[in-house]
């Protein structure tokens, strides 16, 4: 019979151990917890930065975003740092120019037509872009057991912008290539697909111990143009990942339908949103399946007793004891109290798992 000493006699574990503990389904003392777009506008300090640089110069200057990326781990106390960067700016490879307005992104020219879509070509990274150099700095500066999360934009995600040209409601222009030109999308897909490829390998070179890929606009589909024009380019980044030793998160906006195509894609962790409760989700794909999420941005605006109350019902419905990275449902939204962040956070690690 084997006997196995409390989690309180073992030493402690790291922030880093933590993390991939949980993603390898390995004992840990209790889910990691990071947020996506922790470090935003609703932090103070942030907005002190943001006085001073464009959005696009907080991202390209290495030392600037190194700052702001560790913001969130210097305050709130979360278990990983996500690198502050853009889904966005690896399309500047394919020779388009991405800028920002009051309204969010723009990208031009966006290439809407035949001919423009047929002149499209990838250019390989010529030398390490600036999120590297970023990645480097953070490590350098909170040590080898603290995770750094790098991330881009899915395939699908990124035609979206690219065709669209800005954030659309309707998405009328990609839908057209769905129905109409479908042929086109797919190669617009595989040019992406290779470049999104190199830029998580060159930050997985840089030093990141995980990355995410975030497919926000692939919930727009249907399912069985999902499944043709989200799922199989996911699989693809995700295998050509994964088979050299970093685990990769897949995050869905909209997943609740798509939940058994995403596990199909292989990815280390499922990051689902919040439409959908984590126990029906472990039903749906198995409790072998690592998952990521999953309260709703939102709940942050309600003061912070009831996010640790939301918070403790959120783990307990999850049922687990491991495979569990606690986030939100999507990114911290403008205005957030900091108070209603600090006490999600609190109350994750406040929470025991006990002994396994």
């Amino acid at each position: 019979m084997e006997i196995r000493a409390p989690l309180s006699l073992v030493r402690p574990l790291t922030e880093k151990s933590r993390f991939l503990g949980a993603i390898a389904r390995k004992p840990i003392d209790r889910p990691p917890v990071w947020l996506m777009r922790q470090a935003g506008r609703y932090l103070p300090q942030y907005m002190e930065v943001k006085k001073q640089y464009t959005f696009l110069e907080m991202c390209r200057l290495p030392e600037i975003a190194a700052e702001i990326s560790i913001q969130p781990y210097a305050i709130l106390g979360v278990d990983a740092i996500i690198v502050f960067n853009d889904i966005l700016i690896p399309l500047e490879q394919l020779g388009l120019t991405v800028d920002f307005n009051e309204q969010g992104p723009v990208v031009t020219p966006a290439p809407r037509h035949e001919r423009d879509i047929r002149a499209l070509r990838r250019r390989p990274f010529d030398e390490s872009p600036p999120v590297c150099d970023s990645i480097a700095i953070i490590h350098r500066q909170v040590g080898e057991h603290t995770p750094v999360l790098g991330f881009a934009g899915a395939p699908f995600t990124l035609a979206c912008y690219l065709v669209e040209g800005v954030t659309s409601k309707n998405l009328r222009y990609i839908k057209e290539l769905v129905y109409a030109r479908p042929d086109l999308l797919e190669r617009i897909l595989e040019t992406l697909t290779e470049t999104v490829i190199e830029y998580l390998r060159l930050q997985i070179q840089a030093g990141a111990d995980a990355v995410q890929i975030f497919d926000t606009w692939a919930g727009e589909l249907g399912r069985t143009e999902y499944r043709r024009f989200a799922m199989p380019w996911q699989k693809r980044v995700i295998e050509a990942i994964q088979s050299e030793g970093t685990p990769v998160i897949l995050y869905v906006k909209g997943s609740s339908p798509f939940l058994e195509e995403m596990k199909h894609t292989g990815a280390s962790v499922l990051s689902v949103d919040w439409r959908i409760p984590l126990s029906e989700v472990t039903a749906q794909v198995g409790a072998d399946t690592v998952l990521q999420g999953n309260l709703d941005p939102t709940a942050l605006y309600a003061p912070p007793d009831v996010v640790s109350r939301r918070t403790r019902d959120l783990l307990d419905d999850c049922g687990r004891r491991t495979g569990h990275i606690f986030n939100l449902g999507h990114g911290v939204l403008p205005q957030t109290p900091v108070e209603s962040v600090q006490a999600l956070v609190d109350t994750v690690k406040a929470y025991e798992y006990g002994s396994l």
